[in-house]
């Protein structure tokens, strides 16, 4: 049998698709061929507008990134092109030494999905992806050369210039007093995060380090992590925590009580503090941004930072401070448009510091609305499209499989299904883009009640 060599047949075959961020699948799936025609789909799409001699590339800490980051750079290499290979750091760090270097990049990451799957994310040269870009790369037509996975004596550069970029956006002894604890976990920037702290004064206490790899979802904070962020707090008598996912574009930030915040108040607190004029945010965030009336105009988007991307590129037109971020808490700027951690966790603390007050107390400014959300695991896609089709049409049939506490008001279906109830109280469901999980998002006037309308509406899925 003649073997397959067009990239489009070998990406086809693995049966790898695209999410909301990235290529994302079974790691069984992401073999040396198969890394390797993603690599040359994506690299051969880009030469066809431009001259391409060069490319970086990094990775998190999964076991099998390693591997998948050599097949990227072998078939790189075997085209011709000079790698730049920057080891293990965040995503947003690799991003802006690519674009500071007008090249492009493939970071290896899986960010927060199970420890059985991983990813490949993309860069061009100047920013991320877009979906035109990903279909172009899944139809490449790129012949797969012969290759031999190998990876480049490693670089420091990229980490050097993330901390130097976070760096120069605060003042020197912005965090002198504080006690901050960062919950290391896996995390692919931990080291990053407690030299930046450190450097901005703060004294820092390491939390929670580990060599197994953990897929922190912050937003899906687990029962344990919750208990952990207060016995920390308590303990270590912290005004903050900084967290973030594995592969460092989510963050995960606790106040001086340990209780996490969700990632689009950490991202409504940010972009205020940034004096941003108008938001790009996914219909899933909370409607504390409008209500907040601080914003001159927010604009509501699929979920994923491509459509993050493209809805800041339509405000930029009509405003000059334009950002973006997602329900995770990952913070988009004009120029670094894609995920960030640790930016929004920074502008949290010098917001607070700027007040002299607590991070607790900067959240009493806010509207009184709040989420919620959890996932069902192993829920097969099909089965969550097929049934929130069904209920998009029955909506009485929603009503009655979730035994709403209220009748609903309105469908929204820019991505999922969106029902605002009666009593002012949201239930938003939508399938994972990059595990097959269904997803649940709620919000309500008090903490207390968007747990208890979570609990409910997570029993009620549960069972069916």
């Amino acid at each position: 049998m003649q073997e397959i060599k067009i990239s489009a047949d070998i990406i086809k075959k693995s049966g790898i698709a695209f999410g909301t961020s990235g290529a994302r699948g079974l790691v069984e799936q992401f073999t040396d061929k198969t890394c390797a025609a993603f690599a040359v789909a994506f690299l051969s799409h880009l030469q066809q507008s431009a001259a391409v001699k060069r490319v970086a590339i990094g990775m998190d800490r999964r076991p099998s990134s390693p591997a998948m980051a050599a097949a990227c750079a072998g078939a790189a290499q075997a085209m011709g092109l000079a790698v730049d290979y920057y080891g293990i750091l965040p995503t947003p760090a690799l991003a802006w030494q690519a674009m500071l270097d007008g090249v492009p990049a493939i970071m290896i990451t899986g960010s927060h999905i199970p420890f059985d799957r991983n990813g490949i994310k993309f860069y061009r040269p100047d920013g991320e992806i877009t979906k035109a870009d990903e279909q172009a790369i899944v139809q490449s037509t790129a012949e797969l050369p012969a290759f031999e996975p190998a990876l480049p004596a490693e670089s420091a550069n990229a980490r050097a210039n993330y901390m130097a970029r976070n760096l120069t956006l605060f003042p020197d002894g912005l965090l002198s007093g504080w006690r901050i604890g960062v919950y290391e976990h896996s995390a692919a920037g931990r080291d990053i995060n407690i030299e930046v702290l450190t450097q901005l004064g703060a004294e820092v206490v390491s939390l929670g380090r580990t060599d197994t790899f953990v897929p922190i979802d912050t937003e899906a904070v687990s029962e344990e992590d919750k208990a952990l962020g207060k016995a920390w707090s308590r303990e270590h008598k912290l005004d903050a925590i900084l967290s973030t996912d594995g592969d460092g574009d989510r963050p995960l930030v606790a106040d001086e009580n340990g209780e996490w915040l969700r990632g689009d108040i950490l991202g409504l607190l940010c972009a205020r503090f940034l004096n941003i004029q108008a938001l790009a945010v996914p219909v899933s965030c909370n409607t504390a941004i409008e209500a907040s009336d601080s914003f001159s105009e927010v604009l509501r988007t699929r979920i994923g930072s491509p459509y993050v991307i493209e809805g800041m590129q339509q405000l930029s037109r009509r405003h000059k401070r334009v950002a973006g971020f997602e329900a995770n808490g990952g913070f988009l700027m004009g120029d670094l448009p894609t995920r960030d951690a640790l930016l929004p966790a920074l502008a949290l603390f010098a917001a607070a510091r700027q007040r002299n007050l607590p991070i607790s107390a900067l959240l009493a400014d806010l509207p009184s609305r709040f989420t919620a959300s959890d996932r069902i695991k192993n829920f097969p896609t099909e089965q969550s499209r097929a049934l929130l089709a069904s209920w998009q049409q029955n909506t009485a049939g929603l009503e009655a499989a979730l035994n709403l506490p209220a009748p609903i008001a309105n469908i929204n279906t820019t991505d999922g299904l969106r029902a605002t109830l009666e009593n002012g109280s949201i239930v938003h469901l939508r399938p994972s883009g990059n595990a097959p999980e269904l997803r649940c998002y709620v919000e309500a006037s008090a903490p207390a009640a968007a747990e208890q309308l979570l609990t409910h509406c997570m029993k009620a899925l549960g069972s069916l």
